[in-house]
């Protein structure tokens, strides 16, 4: 996987010379100003710069990956090269960059942004497409994966809703970091907004298409995901994109329970349930999200112990250690879904469901908790507790070569059954490390598991659903 982070660089291209600008200034309109025509220039590179467009690569990415090639072109008398760097090129550890207008182009009249393209090897482009200016971005729109070969071929990226690009700054941007460990280079020509009116058959989706069901609270604010639109092209090719939220209208059945903004943010605000919709340009999106909202959520007690004393690992009291994940998914024997999931006005919680056994693993870097006493962790039992309920939770250390594996690894499990479980409130246990049977060393922990079902007698407790809060070691 092609790791790219995208931070603001700026460059100006003026007849060749690169001129690094230090600063910028934009002026912020309201959005209540009724803003003026702006040009319906459709051009972006054709034989050099179209007026007002600029080249702003994005931090940590190779800075001149751009140049302007005369020699290898599709058409007329130059072509947009772009070199992609190997991988850790001390010039940067990946192609990347934005091409914007900031005075901005009215364009509602074109259906498509078009190119010819080649390279050096045949390639997957990560990213490419129109609507990033490094400011809110709106109308971002993103071909993901683009396939790329060395014959000159001519790409298509639909525009979602051209009725919303009136005033648009975002021309062009790419992001594309070493293939298989190597470099290239790829070349566009004759870059432009385009009226084919061949664009057809609109099929948004939220959600990649998918009906969900989520239980949550007042003040939670899940992200729509999964925002696309397809449309059938000249070529008969179907094209999908990745469409920012501001495309969408979303609709709710019950506003007084949940809504949407511009964003794509859910916001819950009341108890009851609520789905939620979506169109694009009048057509209805695939996908919906209904929203189950228990009312307020009520969080388990803060914790209250000096930081000093504390190696958190989930807890929004704490600072908390590196961790890889908070469930492994580990296939196939492992059931469990979710993950940090529940967000309710910045306090997060994990929620665990079809709970049989998961992981929360540290291992990069490992932590020493040699000097710590005790195990901290509060967790809730979403369901009608029954006689062989348990929940065991078993601790993991790498052993001395701090990696998973070569012999010196030791685990402990410490069994909490039914006389101390509840449903549907808060349970908070203090463990003493001394409690985990088998766990010999402390010096490189590494993981902690969740476990409701018993490998040595085959039974499977009856906690599915499991959520979890302010896990972390201490001494007293």
């Amino acid at each position: 996987m092609k790791n790219m982070r995208t931070n603001k660089v700026v460059f100006t291209i003026l007849t060749g010379f690169i001129i690094i600008s230090i600063s910028s200034c934009e002026r912020k309109l309201s959005d209540e100003v009724k803003l003026a025509n702006y040009p319906n220039n459709p051009a972006v590179y054709i034989d050099g710069f179209s007026g007002g467009l600029q080249y702003l690569p994005f931090g940590g990415s190779k800075l001149d990956a751009f140049t302007v090639d005369t020699q290898n072109r599709y058409a007329g008398s130059s072509a947009m090269r772009f070199d992609v760097p190997n991988v850790n090129d001390p010039t940067g550890a990946y192609a990347g960059a934005i091409f914007p207008d900031f005075g901005g182009r009215d364009l509602s009249g074109y259906d498509a942004l078009t190119f010819w393209a080649k390279a050096t090897q045949s390639a997957t482009i990560n990213e490419i497409g129109f609507g990033n200016s490094f400011g809110e971005n709106k109308f971002l729109t993103t071909l993901n994966n683009m396939r790329i070969n060395t014959t000159w071929t001519k790409y298509t990226i639909p525009l979602p809703d051209p009725s919303r690009l009136t005033f648009e700054k975002g021309m062009f941007w790419y992001a594309e970091g070493p293939e298989n460990g190597n470099g290239y280079t790829f070349w566009i020509d004759e870059l432009k907004f385009e009226k084919l009116g061949t664009v057809a058959q609109p099929r948004p989706s939220i959600l990649n298409g998918e009906e969900k069901v989520e239980t949550s609270f007042i003040g939670a604010n899940p992200t729509l995901t999964g925002l696309t639109q397809t449309f059938n092209l000249p070529t008969g090719q179907n094209q999908t994109v990745t469409a920012a939220p501001a495309y969408f209208t979303f609709n709710s059945s019950n506003p007084g329970v949940a809504r949407v903004n511009d964003q794509g943010v859910v916001i819950v605000l009341g108890t009851g349930n609520a789905k939620i919709t979506a169109e694009l340009n009048g057509v209805k999106a695939k996908g919906s999200l209904t929203i189950q909202s228990l009312g307020q959520f009520i969080l388990p007690p803060r914790p209250a112990r000096l930081p000093a004393n504390v190696i958190s690992i989930f807890s929004d009291a704490y600072t908390n250690v590196p961790v890889d994940f908070y469930n492994g998914f580990f296939a196939p024997f492992q059931t469990t879904l979710g993950g940090a999931d529940i967000n309710v006005n910045g306090d997060r919680i994990i929620q665990y469901t079809n709970l049989n056994f998961v992981a929360t693993e540290f291992k990069n870097p490992t932590v020493n908790v040699s000097q710590m006493t005790h195990l901290h962790v509060d967790f809730q039992i979403r369901e009608t507790l029954k006689p062989n309920a348990f929940i065991t939770i078993q601790l993991g250390d790498f052993g001395a070569n701090a990696a998973f594996g070569g012999g010196d690894d030791t685990s402990g499990q410490f069994k909490i059954t039914t006389p101390n479980l509840s449903s549907n409130q808060w349970i908070s246990r203090d463990i003493p490390l001394s409690s985990f049977t088998g766990l010999t060393g402390r010096n490189n922990m590494a993981q902690i598991f969740f476990i409701s079902s018993d490998a040595s007698s085959g039974n499977q407790s009856t906690v599915s659903t499991l959520w979890v809060d302010n896990m972390y070691f201490y001494k007293n």
